[in-house]
């Protein structure tokens, strides 16, 4: 199975918080990870945040991110497109998501629908779980 990680799961997986044993064991299990090509800049201003907030330190910080970097290099990378941003039209008009949201959810959907291997979202976002689920998609997080 391949695990389609928003912002929200990806952050636990380099960050020690409340989900962070459910991520590593869902990562451990896949054949490989995607995410939307945003999750760059969602993630690097999250820990960015964190390091401000007190969260991480300065060396902690610096690590953080280099971790991320070296793995996003390995992550199956969906790009924005024409064809996603339709889609993402349509979800927004259905549900209420937020930007960034939208686009992670578009993404897994036209992953999914790209390939035969099973596609779980992890997401620690209700609104956009429900959605996804409404969608079709294979919910690793249940909440």
């Amino acid at each position: 199975m391949i695990l389609y990680c928003d912002t929200s799961a990806l952050i636990k997986r380099y960050v020690e918080e409340e989900g962070t044993d459910t991520v590593d064991g869902l990562w451990s299990l896949s054949a490989g990870v995607a995410t939307s090509v945003v999750a760059f800049a969602e993630t690097a201003a999250a820990f960015s945040r964190k390091h401000r907030e007190g969260v991480l330190t300065e060396k902690e910080y610096a690590s953080t991110l280099k971790m991320f970097k070296d793995d996003f290099d390995s992550f199956i990378l969906i790009p924005v497109t024409t064809s996603l941003n339709t889609t993402i039209e349509r979800l927004v008009k259905q549900y209420p998501l937020r930007g960034f949201d939208a686009i992670h959810l578009s993404s897994a959907l036209m992953f999914r629908d790209s390939g035969s291997i099973p596609v779980h979202f992890a997401c620690f976002d209700r609104p956009l779980n429900e959605a996804a689920l409404k969608e079709g998609l294979s919910i690793a997080v249940q909440e």
